[in-house]
């Protein structure tokens, strides 16, 4: 057996955002935006803040990343006992290896690196050599290093706070301690710079912020938070005296200083401890991050300016929803439902937390959904029921909320407390037109709801459908059978409308049913037993038509591909199998380290999505059948199942720009200024400096000023001009020692333009690149002047104007500046008319150049010609 799946390829992971550690922010000149970095246990995202997107995923660790550091250049993480530093979040440049233990704290200032482990031993290394410089080490019971910081202008100076709640001022050049800040008797969680020079911030582990002058040893104010211990710290440096501090509870409380009070605070910026805040340089926007997989970006005295936010208990049901399969319905034990795209993060959004009402806590988490897009637009569309409760709540997935409809029968709603506490919903099913909800009940009950209005319309039985917890419901395609099935080993078939009393056929199996899943086209229904084997039901025949052996552990999942040849499963033992069924064999099979709790196949069949036990994200896998050739062939049981590590996240770039380091040689590649002689290259000039070229004269017309120009001041009559489009003189022959001033009935016939000057000396080099070097600089006006000065009467020459056509012959043979030498041509053309057309030499050569013309627009019509077939080809497919 291979050693991977022979159907899926591990594709990418969906839903991690952020863990425990803090985030941190870095400036990028190049891309002149603040960059965030997050934590997502093995690994670290970079996030950009114009538009929040993930733009790069790092190489995994070997352990967990427990600290974060940037500096300019580089991003600096500690796994283990070693730390590393990477380029543009994904080149791994250095690494700095000799702790006794695990680092938990790292500080990059100018060209060093200060580190500390959990012994409270600090080192400092030289960031480019990687060299040990200076080592200290402190004693865990005397004074546990718990935050550090570099104080601005203390050159070569850092400040400690400990567990015991005494800092210390260290030069790390001498290795001499400077000063000791006997504390509060308070044990230190956070260390932050303020904006003015010699002034600290100060968290504690008692919800007290002291605001102190290093230089004077003096307490500036002391605030305390009501929300526990201050977990991180920030201040705005956009002259705004506001100190923004996080709780270990989720709050965030923002300061005024200037009169040493709150001045606003929000309860539940996360549901967990607030752990990185940042604001950002100069700007009036507050990034923070938390434990509960989240990432949000707050704008001052505004709405909110955005979250990047996951799951903050692991899902455990997720099922695509639409027919393009771009999104995915998720669902966990945050009890809250989420929709993730998989094309890019940007369209991530949450339909909320389920909850009894707004003032009212949340529901119990969500065990099992069902959605429906045939009348999303008009209701809503998806379902959810609930552990322990009888209560299944509705979902619109177009409006992103959940909605005002509950369903529950009168027999289990409050009013009936006997029953509504004892009673919980089981399973759940939408029928294909999107207008009713079936729910099972642990008693036995099976009951039909209108999604729209949460009118009961009728159930199944009298009064139960079956003796014992119902495990599945299913409808058909055409609203004709509903299909029940219970812990009693019964799947019962009963008329969908009106509900029937008795049911149409009982299928008696072999164990109790523990789930079902359905593939409306084909009339297929899956059903779980207890025992771990899969049976499949056909609907219209009701009969076993497939059973399939070979989990040891309980099915947790399991769906239809799109067109039902194939049946996935999943199940406690670790496995995911696919199942062939035409020939009832077993054609894929692999393990991972984490069992499969949820799957679901895309409705285009490209993708498979999982989610596992104790992972907050969601994984993708490419079905590798869809674009190479494999064979398929059955697998025995005695084979070995081979076992596959679950997909990581991936970027939406490929990569970030190389930033401003002076070490960094690589030359950033640039496009030839043609590529290829044999395709058509176009100028890179505005359309604005060739397209209007045939149509000056209505332009000047139309701009033609209302008073005629006053005519400008002459120069003196001695001051002879150079002819040419600016006010120049001719100052040469008059420098001249004796010199007189040449008499204009001396100069020859031809006066030539600078243009025409180079075109002239075309003749003789054969070099026309001067010549539209020059072209390419002018502006229309200009073009149309020299165009016009190529005539006998405007000082050129017949020899000119036959050379100007050898010019236009040469940018169409070369391909290059296609549509300036088209342009050229025609105002020319508009130009010269007469004059061609009276001149033998001028008509033979346009013979010529029409020749090249055709040539060069043959060519590039084919290619047009071709890209549209190619176009209109693809969107009838």
């Amino acid at each position: 057996m291979s050693e991977t799946s022979r159907i899926f390829q591990r594709n990418k992971a969906l839903g991690y955002v952020s863990n425990h550690v803090p985030l941190v922010a870095r400036y990028i000149k190049l891309r002149k935006e603040n960059l965030i970095v997050t934590c997502v246990g093995k690994s670290f995202h970079t996030y950009g803040c114009t538009h929040f997107t993930l733009l790069s995923v790092s190489g995994h660790h070997d352990e967990d990343i427990r600290c974060l550091a940037a500096d300019s250049f580089l991003v600096f993480t500690a796994s283990g006992n070693t730390i590393y530093a990477w380029r543009r979040g994904t080149e791994l440049k250095h690494t700095y290896t000799g702790h006794t233990a695990p680092v938990t704290i790292i500080l990059p200032y100018g060209p060093h690196l200060v580190t500390v482990d959990e012994g409270s031993a600090l080192k400092l290394w030289d960031i480019k050599t990687e060299e040990l410089q200076a080592e200290l080490s402190f004693g865990g019971d005397v004074f546990q290093v718990t935050a550090l910081m570099h104080p601005a202008t203390y050159l070569n100076k850092v400040l400690l706070g400990s567990e015991q709640g005494s800092l210390e001022l260290w030069n790390l050049k001498t290795c001499t301690r400077v000063f000791v800040f006997p504390g509060w008797g308070i044990p230190v969680t956070v260390l932050e710079q303020a904006p003015a020079i010699n002034v600290v911030a100060i968290g504690t582990a008692s919800g007290k912020i002291v605001l102190h002058n290093l230089k004077f040893d003096q307490t500036l104010m002391e605030l305390s938070q009501d929300w526990g211990a201050v977990t991180s710290l920030s201040f705005r440096t956009d002259n705004h005296p506001v100190l923004v501090s996080g709780s270990i509870t989720g709050a965030l409380v923002f300061w005024d200083l200037e009169h040493r009070k709150v001045f606003s605070q929000i309860q539940a910026a996360h549901s967990k401890a607030v752990t990185g805040l940042q604001c950002l340089p100069n700007e009036p926007l507050l990034v923070t991050s938390s434990p509960d997989n989240s990432l949000k970006m707050w704008i001052f005295d505004m709405l909110d300016g955005g979250a990047r936010e996951g799951h903050t208990a692991p899902p455990t049901c997720i099922k695509f929803h639409g027919a393009d399969g771009h999104n995915l319905l998720s669902t966990g034990g945050d009890c809250t439902l989420r929709i993730f795209s998989t094309i890019t993060e940007t369209f991530n959004k949450s339909l909320g937390r389920a909850s009894y009402n707004r003032n009212l806590s949340r529901k119990k988490a969500i065990a099992q959904l069902a959605s429906e897009s045939t009348r999303g637009k008009q209701w809503a569309d998806t379902a959810a029921i609930h552990h322990g409760i009888p209560i299944v709540t509705t979902w619109s997935y177009d409006k992103l909320k959940m909605g005002d409809v509950k369903l529950v029968p009168e027999r289990f709603s409050h009013s009936n407390k006997n029953n509504y506490g004892r009673v919980s919903a089981t399973c759940i099913c939408i029928t294909h037109c999107g207008n009713f909800v079936v729910i099972g009940y642990t008693t036995g009950h099976v009951d039909r709801f209108n999604i729209q209005s949460g009118l009961h319309r009728g159930n199944y039985g009298s009064p139960l459908a079956h003796n014992g917890p119902v495990r599945g419901v299913a409808t058909d395609g055409l609203n004709q059978v509903t299909i029940t099935g219970g812990s009693d080993c019964l799947v019962k078939f009963w008329s969908f409308k009106p509900p029937g009393k008795t049911p149409i056929s009982i299928l008696r199996l072999e164990e109790p049913v523990n789930m079902f899943c359905s593939h409306r086209e084909s009339s297929m229904l899956a059903v779980a037993l207890q025992d771990y084997t899969v049976v499949v039901v056909d609907i219209d025949i009701r009969s076993v038509v497939r059973k399939f052996l070979g989990h040891s552990g309980q099915v947790t999942t399991m769906d239809f591909s799109p067109d039902s040849r194939w049946l996935i499963t999943a199940s406690m033992d670790c496995t995911i199998r696919t199942w062939d069924i035409p020939s009832a064999q077993l054609i894929d099979c692999f393990q991972m380290e984490s069992p499969c709790v949820s799957l679901s196949m895309s409705p285009t069949g490209a993708l498979l999505a999982t989610a596992h036990v104790d992972c907050l994200g969601l994984f993708l896998w490419s079905n590798k059948t869809l674009y190479s050739h494999i064979s398929l062939r059955p697998i025995l049981q005695q084979e070995d199942i081979p076992t596959m590590g679950l997909p990581i996240p991936l970027g939406e770039e490929a990569e970030l720009p190389r930033d401003s380091d002076q070490e960094d040689t690589d030359m950033q590649y640039q496009s030839p200024a043609q590529i290829s002689q044999q395709l058509v290259t176009l100028s890179t000039l505005p359309s604005s400096r060739w397209h209007n070229l045939l149509h000056l004269d209505t332009i000047k017309m139309r701009n033609k000023p209302k008073d005629a120009p006053k005519a400008p001041k002459a120069a003196p009559f001695f001051l002879p001009t150079i002819p040419s489009l600016e006010l120049r003189f001719e100052l040469g022959q008059a420098n001249k020692p004796g010199g007189q001033i040449r008499d204009r009935s001396s100069v020859d016939i031809h006066s030539f333009t600078v243009f025409g000057k180079l075109l002239n000396q075309s003749r003789e080099t054969g070099n026309f690149a001067p010549a539209i070097d020059k072209f390419l600089s002018l502006g229309p006006s200009a073009l149309d002047f020299e165009v016009n000065s190529l005539s006998m009467e405007g000082g050129g020459s017949l020899e000119l104007m036959l050379q100007y056509l050898k010019l236009v012959k040469f940018m169409l043979d070369s391909n290059n500046n296609f549509e300036l030498a088209q342009s050229y041509l025609g105002l020319f053309l508009k130009t010269h008319g007469d004059t061609i057309a009276s001149q033998p030499v001028l008509r033979e050569y346009l013979k010529t150049l029409e020749s090249s013309q055709l040539a060069g627009w043959f060519s590039l019509q084919r290619m047009l010609l071709y890209s549209l077939c190619v176009v209109q080809a693809i969107r009838n497919i």
